[in-house]
Order: structure tokens, then sequence, then C-alpha cells
């Protein structure tokens, strides 16, 4: 039966706690509890690096019912690190599915929970901020409560509120997103060429080698596939690089230009903004950043970061581009700000928020380099701000 199920419960640090059942891998996880308002595309999320080291929420309340493919991926695995939804779809119908949101979890061994009132707890974190919290899933046995940590690790309590009080101490013992650098959890190991474009429903767009006008060098903080596709379809050979890469040998490459990407954790704890000062010195071409690169920029250009309470998480967040006065709706996905209020002398803004006026874009006063914090690669999400690439392209060209 689909509810003969292990019990579950999410905890925040703060004790607030709601129940549910378990689903995906059976066990317990810690991370920070964050919602993302994104309608579809949960099987994008999942994949989505910033993820790392989160709980994801969705708000959207029925998940699972288009199954999952092995096309919808942001990247080579699963990040988040569990996944809590109200209504888990039963069955899944689409014509591009090959499994069940179910499998794939247990597969990616991830912890998931369902049947928790998403609505609540999404109202909880906007009022109280994001913070530490866990999955945990337990079941009773003989009047004894039997904590779930993992396949071979299960505790026993004597009753409900010693095994919560056991959980919350776990997740008061994890680390906190403050202070965390989780780029080298995600990076790539070794460099790569991406050649493949956007997809269509012929399959994903294959192009040629004469197609490719510029090279492109990406320094990988975290890499949505999305991002590399955008660049392929209007003519950018992506050359993906681990982000350890030394300024000297990205240098020492015949690069057009250098793409700084997306990726997890806190900016200021980024270990490479010393290597991007010595590129925003030295290397001349253009420069674009998208999200995490957007707040390594301002970084290495003397800005400061900050976290937002709850964060911008969704593909509805609307922001307003101050060039040419038009409105974007955006796909969003970070817990982190560059402060507006002490941005780098040499930048001016160029998007911000319209839910909270906070920096979503900024353009630098003389050189090449523009970045933003939102995703216009926008997969789940609208197009609205795919001109961006051609934007970079346009600069590529001089």
């Amino acid at each position: 039966m689909f509810f003969e199920r292990k019990e579950a419960f999410v905890l925040l640090e703060d004790g607030y706690m709601l129940k549910g059942y378990n689903f995906g891998k059976e066990g317990s996880t810690l991370g920070e509890v964050v919602f993302t308002t994104s309608m579809t595309g949960y099987q994008e999320i999942l994949t989505d690096p910033s993820f790392k080291g989160q709980i994801v929420t969705m708000t959207y309340p029925l998940i699972g019912n288009v199954g999952v493919n092995e096309e919808d991926v942001e990247s080579y695995q699963v990040h988040a690190a569990g996944f809590i939804i109200l209504e888990l779809s039963p069955i899944y119908s689409n014509w591009r599915a090959k499994d069940s949101l179910e499998n794939y979890l247990k597969k990616e061994n991830v912890v998931g929970i369902f049947d928790v009132d998403t609505r609540a707890l999404t109202k909880h974190i906007r009022e109280k901020g994001a913070m530490r919290g866990g999955i945990f899933t337990y079941e009773k046995k003989k009047g004894k409560y039997i904590l779930i940590l993992d396949k071979d690790k299960q505790l026993e309590f004597d009753n409900f509120q010693n095994l919560k009080d056991y959980a919350l101490n776990l997740i008061l013992e994890s680390p906190k997103m403050e202070g965390l650098n989780l780029v080298d959890k995600v990076t790539t190991k070794e460099k790569f060429i991406w050649k493949t474009g956007t997809w269509t429903l012929e399959g994903y767009k294959k192009y040629e080698d004469d197609h490719f006008k510029f090279k492109v060098g990406v320094l990988d903080f975290g890499i949505r596939y999305n991002i590399l596709r955008c660049m392929v379809d209007v003519g950018i050979l992506p050359i993906v690089l681990p982000a350890n890469t030394t300024a000297e040998e990205i240098l020492k490459m015949d690069l057009d230009g250098l793409f700084l990407s997306c990726g997890p954790g806190d900016p200021a704890a980024v270990p490479y903004i010393k290597t991007l000062k010595e590129l925003f010195k030295k290397f001349k071409k253009p420069i674009f950043g998208i999200c995490l690169g957007h707040q390594l920029t301002a970084l290495a250009f003397g800005g400061k970061t900050f976290k937002l309470k709850f964060g911008h998480r969704g593909a509805n967040q609307p922001v307003l581009n101050l060039e040419n006065k038009k409105v974007e709706i955006t796909a969003q996905n970070h817990g982190f700000a560059v402060d507006i209020k002490k941005l780098p002398k040499d930048f001016e803004v160029s998007h911000i928020s319209l839910n909270d006026k906070t920096l979503e874009g900024m353009k630098h006063k003389t050189k090449p380099i523009f970045t933003v914090q939102y995703h216009p690669e926008s997969s789940p999400g609208p197009h609205d701000s795919r001109y961006l690439f051609k934007k970079f392209y346009k600069l590529l060209e001089g």
C-alpha cells in the first residue's frame, strides 16, 4: 500500500517540527532547510549544485506526477541534502519519463518526506529565516522508538521526546551555512569541453564545429548544465575548468572570454577569490558571471556579501533591468547577496530585485565585465533573460 510507510518528521534548530512519511532513501539527513516557489522542474532543482548542503521544500503541492527522465538533470547527481513535499503522486505520467521520483531518490540516496504542511513550514522560514534542520525517519517497535539514521545505523529510545532531543542535538552540532565553502564538493575534477545545446522535441541540439566562434573558459563553482547549453546555442564553446585552476594556467590558455559559474555555500568562504583578483587584473577579455560568480566578482573587487533572511529560490522572481526599464521574470536560487550599499566603486547597478530591492546585476564601468545574481538559463523557468548569453557573445565579438 502507498501509505504503508515509516513515519518521519522535519525538525528545525529552533525546535519547530512537522510530521510526515518517509520516501526515497530510508534514513535521516541534515542541512539548511529552505523553500523554492518553482511550480515545475523538481528534477532540475534536485540536481542543482547550488542546493548542496540544503534540504529543499517545494511550495507547489503535488510533486512526482511527471516522473523523472535522463535528460532533465542540471549536473552529474542530486545535490540537495533532502526533499520536503506535501503530496507525493502515486503515479507518474509523461512521455519522456523513465522512472518515478521515489525510485530516483532511492538510487541517489536522498531522504525525502511527504504529507508535510509545506505552507506552514514555508511561513515559519519566512518569519524566522532559513536555518539548520533535518529529516528524521523512525518507527515504533514493542513500545520503543527506533530512529533510522541510515541503512546500517539505528538508535533506540524509550519515548519520542528523547528521540526528538537527540535529533535536535545532531542539528545543533552540524555546520551553519555562514562560513561554509561547498564549492570544492561540487566542482569538476578535470577539464572538459561541452558541445550540446538546449533541448527541443527532437532532443538536445547538436552543432558542427564551425558553429562555435569563441572559446570561453568556465570556472566551475557548481555549474548548471543549461548554462553551458545556452552558451553553445549562441556559438560559444565552453571549456569547463575545476574551481582550483590557477590564474597562471587560465592566462596561458587561448581563450576569448571567461565565465564564472553559480554554486553553493557562503561566497565569502570560497578560497579562490585571490585567483579572481589576479585574473581581473591581467585578463583583458570579456567576463560574465552568474549567481556565485556574481558574488565572487564583487568580493574580488572589494565589495561585501551578506546572508539573506530566507533567500530567493523559485522561477517567478521579478527583476528590473535599469538599462531599459523592463521587468524580467527570473529563475533564482541564492541565500546570499551582494550588499548594494557597498558596491565596488568600479561597478554600477544594472538590475535590482522588485521584491526586496537587493542587487540582481552589475557591470564594470570601463571593462567588459558584467554579472547577474539570477539564472538566465532558466531551467526550469521563463526565458526573459536569455538575451544575456547573446550579450556576452556580442562582447566577445568586440
